[in-house]
């Protein structure tokens, strides 16, 4: 076993040699390369055959049959150190502690003779809370995302001194056998909280990876009273932080790489007493179509060196990109180091925000572009977590986009029942004082069968801008008659008839009847948490 091979120049060899994975009963593996620079990890992915370098410098690959996550194949291990506390159900399966020993030896045999590559890294940008952790893949592609993707250790004595509190193993050729392994299909992701393990195969799709380190910081951070939130975050020039919740494909990263504003992060953030906090070193954004007008500072990062973009078409010949062919997917990702953003926030931290949008795809068209909620209101959809979700994001999506309920606006990856985080999210909102907002970032006019279209990106800008410098809240405002939300009169660079979803339908009954349908909706869905929530959140939704 060679743990010295690829070491980039100027690096001390120490950090190699004092590599000893026998702790993972890992041994008779090939070369150990670990902590790879970004350069020589293209190397590798150049001679590996892994990927091929585009104009300007990113690094593009295919991630083969699995294009977006597979929630079907998520498991956590039910061991007594977290099986109380786990949200059992939905996106957290059971999976037994004798069937993950017995696949993760399989592992460990499939891995004899093999290559492997070794990232150390934490997540989490503020000291007090982050979570060393090590990432160990049979891919250098993969390598290079956790690269991008978490917070690198650049002291070598630091490097020296790592210690993972959780290591992800990710080898998408090695395959479950569901009969044996009792797996849901060949691919699975399988956290094991008593361990601090976690096991990634049957997919190359790399978002897994980052998924499965927020699921653990979903689990460790609010047991110490840090709010852990899927959301994006951005910073003014008078020090105020925005929050953008939402699922895939609502615009998180879109809305929050504003370039009048820093970006602090894009996906993933924490919430403690002092502030917020990046749990990323990176961002990992859709780019299907991606508009070099609309979304300059995205675009660029595309034709970057240090980039890795998914199932890109690159024309092989001349290297240049089409990030308008979605032959492969619609889920086309690029994930780069959030440097690569000019006025993003290195230190990935700032203070206590001062607004809060919760972006909401709405598929029937009948949700204002924007609306005022009270703190009340604020908890009531952030436990709903209306959307849709849009376009391959996951396995077995078509391209419709399909209605869902996702609590806490990333649901797939709590590992805590919900009303967990709505707690700390409302007691946050209240002691700071927060201003929160509904967003549509979906279809006005009309519903997915009945015309509607798409909210232009510009529209939705400027709603947030304006209520981000408290203009939205000077103008006078409407409550709903269903919804009970306020929404505002006017707003500077969009048609007024935009802003009441009614008068952009053309037929009046037919929005009325949607409107019905989608609060009826509402309020079945809420009834699971009925026995939880407090009064003041329950009441807080659209009443018929």
């Amino acid at each position: 076993m060679n743990s010295e091979v690829g070491q980039p120049m100027g690096t001390s060899n120490r950090v190699a040699k004092e590599l000893d994975l026998s702790e993972y009963g890992i041994k008779n593996v090939g070369n150990i390369y670990r902590n790879l620079s970004t350069s020589a990890l293209y190397e590798e992915i150049v001679q590996r055959r892994e990927g091929l370098i585009a104009h300007l410098g990113p690094i593009v690959v295919r991630t083969g049959h699995h294009t977006g996550r597979s929630p079907a194949d998520k498991f956590v291990v039910e061991e007594p150190s977290s099986r109380d506390k786990i949200w059992w159900g939905g996106p957290n399966r059971p999976f037994a502690r004798e069937r993950f020993d017995l696949l993760y030896h399989r592992l460990l045999a499939y891995l004899q003779g093999k290559d492997i590559f070794v990232q150390d890294c934490y997540a989490g940008a503020d000291p007090r809370y982050c979570v060393p952790i090590r990432v160990i893949t049979e891919y250098a592609w993969h390598n290079l995302f956790a690269r991008n993707m978490f917070i690198q250790i650049h002291d070598i004595e630091e490097l020296n001194a790592h210690v993972p509190r959780f290591t992800v193993f990710a080898m998408p050729r090695f395959h479950a056998t569901p009969d044996i392994d009792g797996t849901n299909s060949e691919a699975f992701i399988i956290v094991n909280f008593g361990k601090g393990i976690i096991l990634i195969g049957g997919t190359s799709y790399a978002g897994e990876i980052k998924k499965a380190v927020f699921t653990v910081l979903n689990y460790l951070l609010p047991q110490d009273r840090v709010l852990s939130m899927h959301c994006a975050a951005n910073l003014g020039a008078q020090d105020d932080v925005a929050l953008f919740f939402g699922l895939s494909g609502t615009g998180k990263t879109s809305l929050s790489t504003d370039p009048e504003r820093r970006l602090i992060g894009d996906d993933e953030h924490g919430w403690s007493a002092d502030g917020i906090f990046n749990f990323e070193g990176g961002c990992y954004a859709k780019v299907i179509r991606l508009s070099r007008e609309q979304e300059p500072q995205i675009y660029e990062c595309t034709r970057r060196f240090g980039t890795i973009l998914e199932n890109v078409t690159i024309d092989t010949q001349t290297r240049r990109l089409d990030l308008d062919d979605a032959s492969l997917t619609e889920n086309t990702r690029a994930c780069y180091p959030i440097p690569h953003i000019p006025n993003s926030v290195r230190e990935g931290m700032a203070s206590h925000p001062r607004n809060i949008f919760m972006l909401s795809y709405d598929a029937f068209g009948v949700m204002p572009p924007i609306a005022l909620l009270t703190p009340e209101q604020a908890g009531y959809y952030f436990l709903q977590g209306y959307t849709a979700k849009v376009a391959e994001t996951e396995v077995g999506l078509g391209k419709e986009a399909q209605v869902v309920f996702s609590p806490c606006f990333g649901a797939p990856f709590m590992a805590l029942p919900p009303m967990q985080y709505a707690t700390l999210l409302l007691q946050n909102i209240k002691r700071h004082k927060v201003r929160c907002w509904l967003v549509n970032t979906g279809l006005v006019g009309g519903g997915l069968t009945t015309g509607g279209e798409r909210i232009s990106l510009p529209f939705t800008r400027s709603l947030i801008r304006c209520a981000i410098s408290g203009k939205l809240s000077q103008v006078p405002l409407e409550k709903h008659p269903v919804f009970g939300f306020l929404l505002p009169a006017a707003c500077d660079g969009v048609p007024d008839e935009i802003l009441r979803p009614a008068n952009a339908w053309k037929d009046k009954a037919a929005y009325d009847s949607e409107v019905r349908r989608l609060a009826a909706r509402l309020i079945e869905n809420f009834r699971q948490f009925s026995t939880e929530a407090p009064r003041e959140i329950s009441q807080a939704g659209p009443a018929l």
